[in-house]
């Protein structure tokens, strides 16, 4: 009985106003058809200018396009809902209370997405660089606006919320072309500082890595208990740094060896005093 109640109902409500339904169905799939076109244009020029900005890297331009077709989608459905007569104001209202609890719940993950944000924008580091930031040190693999993935020296993956890395101190070792090497090489005292400091100066000078300009720096820097220290600083291309670094230290070794330049143990002096008994 009232299943033919609800039945007579509704071909009523089809009579009456079946026909009005009919046209602002048509006209809200028109409305969102006609939308989406629009929206599919206006990504399609936002991307053409974000990729023609200088400091808008693919990471960024992805995330502004991204988060333009969703608001543009948002307005979309704003504007073609009434025609449907959904009452969107207390959507609205809802839609404030709702993002007020999301933001209070999703605190730590908006701080990463506003530090992802930052990161891509000021470009401390990029894909491949060799960084040290939030406590780890690696090649990047991967900046995304939550995250950024790095690879360790010893082929670990590590992933680090960009909140942390925003929040402290980051040192990007690849930034620049070139890099100096700072080592240090001790000599004994009675050895010659200026026989040490040529024959470091022509190791530097044939080796073909080191660059000659700006100029390697050999001086003293210590005085140490046992040794005389020298710092030697060659430059090279980053690219180098390490070859460089393993091959000048071994290279100060055989030369100081070839030429007599004693390179000191550790020493202690003792002197022994003894105090001879009192004669009664």
């Amino acid at each position: 009985m009232k299943e033919l109640q609800w039945l007579e109902k509704g071909q009523e409500w089809l009579v009456t106003n079946g026909a009005d339904f009919l046209v602002d169905l048509i006209a809200f799939l028109l409305i969102l058809f006609v939308g989406s076109l629009v929206i599919k244009g206006l990504l399609k020029m936002t991307r053409l200018f974000l990729q023609a900005a200088p400091r808008i890297n693919e990471t960024l331009e992805k995330f502004i396009v991204n988060v333009t077709g969703k608001v543009l989608w948002i307005v979309l459905l704003m504007v073609a809902l009434p025609r449907l007569g959904v009452d969107i104001a207390p959507l609205i209202a809802g839609l404030g209370v709702t993002g007020f609890i999301v933001g209070f719940a999703f605190q730590e993950t908006l701080g990463n997405l506003a530090a992802g944000l930052m990161i891509v924008l000021n470009q401390p580091f990029k894909v491949d660089d060799y960084i040290d930031a939030g406590s780890h040190s690696g090649f990047v693999l991967e900046i995304n606006m939550m995250a950024t993935t790095m690879k360790t020296v010893d082929n670990k993956k590590v992933v680090i919320p960009n909140s942390k890395i925003w929040g402290g101190s980051i040192t990007n070792y690849t930034a620049f072309d070139t890099r100096r090497v700072d080592l240090t090489a001790g000599i004994s005292y009675s050895a010659d500082i200026g026989k040490a400091r040529e024959a470091i100066s022509e190791l530097l000078k044939n080796h073909e890595l080191v660059l000659g300009d700006p100029k390697p720096q050999i001086e003293v820097v210590e005085m140490a208990d046992s040794s005389v220290n020298l710092v030697v600083r060659p430059w090279c291309k980053t690219e180098d740094y390490w070859t460089v670094y393993f091959d000048v230290n071994r290279g100060i070794k055989e030369t100081f060896d070839a030429q007599g330049i004693e390179i000191p143990f550790p020493q202690m002096d003792v002197h022994m005093v003894s105090t001879a008994p009192a004669q009664s």
